[in-house]
């Protein structure tokens, strides 16, 4: 092991090298030289000699792995061995044959407020099921969503049935009566007070409000209320409203911008419901980037609904999400390679079998037992007798010559349906176990195949 070597890195890689090198422990000393271009990619060997002065007491250079200039040419250069580091920091660990270390995701600077819709129609009982499976995914406080024109008339009572339970609850309602029977019994939050109901503040003692404009898009309103509760010395929440796309998206995103810039320690809360339920998206990448959005705003707060089919995990997804940036922003690093639970579709880089490797596998196969495999040619399936290819299980089905074995051809459908999926998608296949699907999926155990159908392979 060298004892001494110079890492080159670009100006936005340079933080993550010094915290991934600080993690790892090595028992060899280093140096980090950043070069001043931004990214690994844009330098050349002529870049680096002219900037990088002949190093001392320096054993080896490593250079990033998207580097593409000639690494010979750079050795001849510097009189010192320069070798092409691993293209993704985070393999930097394995580079050296050490374990990574491991990512701590249990820390958070925002809560989430998960809303029961339509609860005033909800049995108490079923409102008390949902909220504490709400919690289980991740919720700090159970938001009671109220009706217009519909009487919530068991609300004290669910207010003091979450309470036993120390779920804290906010009250979500344009009756100002509901409001006040909300704090009255004991809700921590009320949502939401603006200039026209600033009054019912007068008979509300603890529960702290969320404040929002009184007309969309009117931050001058919530600017003048939240000057009202600063001067008072009142705790609130700031909501500018998110609204949903072609409705005013992304002037609502000026708006958070420059209500914190205007008052940059108040808290702010934000509702993600306006563009996760309302654009056709599957919510996983939605949730992602707006939890982005609050990290970089320090929003402290925001209220997530799963209505849609296509949002049944956005608690999850958000309380994953918010934990990722938030490690992302205190390790100054990007929120990249730190967590896939979001990545449910799709992985980063899926592995394939190259034509060579398919052959060579072939060649040590001795039994009659199908082996299923992805290349970048579609479905491989092969055995002593037997190599198949081609992207549809319909197409070639017929040649595996399992018509007369039902346990077999149940077992080679169900494994070949999902290698097809997993080629279709751009995921990773490994015969006789379950495809990942991240956070939208939590596996069943001993869900794998089952022995029985292992077996029915024929011999």
């Amino acid at each position: 092991m060298p004892k001494k070597i110079l890492f080159i890195t670009g100006k936005l890689a340079e933080r993550q090298l010094k915290r991934i090198l600080k993690s790892m422990k090595p028992d060899f000393g280093f140096k980090i030289n950043q070069i001043g271009v931004n990214v690994a990619a844009l330098m050349s060997e002529n870049i680096i000699m002219r900037r990088l002065n002949k190093p001392k007491d320096i054993d080896k250079i490593i250079v990033p792995g998207k580097f593409r200039g000639n690494i010979k040419k750079l050795s001849k250069y510097f009189d010192i061995p320069v070798e092409r580091g691993p293209e993704d920091l985070t393999d930097l660990p394995d580079y050296f044959g050490l374990k990574p270390a491991e990512k701590d995701l249990t820390d958070y600077e925002c809560d989430i407020f998960a809303e029961i819709v339509d609860a005033a129609l909800l049995p108490p009982r079923k409102i008390l099921k949902i909220a504490k499976d709400y919690v289980s995914q991740g919720a700090n406080v159970i938001d009671l969503g109220c009706m217009p024109d519909t009487k919530f008339e068991h609300l004290e009572e669910v207010i003091k049935a979450l309470k036993k339970f120390n779920i804290k609850v906010s009250i979500d309602s344009a009756d100002e009566d509901e409001l006040l029977r909300g704090s009255r019994a004991g809700a921590d939050y009320i949502l939401s007070i603006n200039e026209k109901n600033i009054h019912i503040m007068n008979n509300i003692k603890s529960s702290i409000p969320i404040l929002i404009p009184s007309a969309q898009g009117d931050l001058k309103s919530l600017e003048r209320i939240i000057r009202i509760f600063v001067r008072n010395k009142k705790d609130f929440y700031a909501d500018p409203i998110l609204d949903p796309i072609h409705y005013g998206f992304s002037e609502s995103l000026i708006r958070y911008v420059n209500l914190r810039k205007k008052f940059p320690s108040i808290k702010m809360f934000m509702g993600t419901g306006n563009l996760t339920e309302l654009t056709d998206s599957d919510s996983s990448g939605v949730n992602a980037i707006l939890m982005g959005l609050v990290s970089e705003l320090s929003i402290n707060a925001v209220l997530v609904v799963q209505v849609s089919g296509h949002c049944r995990n956005s608690i999850k997804e958000t309380d994953i999400a918010r934990k990722i940036m938030y490690y992302s922003k205190i390790n100054k690093r990007l929120p990249f390679r730190i967590n896939e639970s979001l990545m449910t579709t799709s992985n980063r880089k899926p592995t394939r079998k190259s034509k060579k490797e398919i052959n060579e596998i072939k060649n040590l196969i001795k039994d009659k037992n199908f082996r299923i495999f992805l290349s970048d040619r579609g479905i491989n399936v092969l055995n002593s007798e037997k190599q198949i290819e081609g992207y549809d299980p319909f197409e070639f089905y017929t040649s595996l010559d399992v018509e007369n074995d039902a346990s077999h051809s149940f077992y080679l459908g169900v494994e070949l349906a999902r290698a097809q999926i997993a080629f279709q998608l751009g995921k990773n296949y490994d015969q006789d176990n379950e495809l990942q699907w991240g956070i939208a999926y939590t596996q069943v155990k001993n869900l794998n195949v089952h022995p029985k159908l292992k077996s029915t392979q024929k011999k």
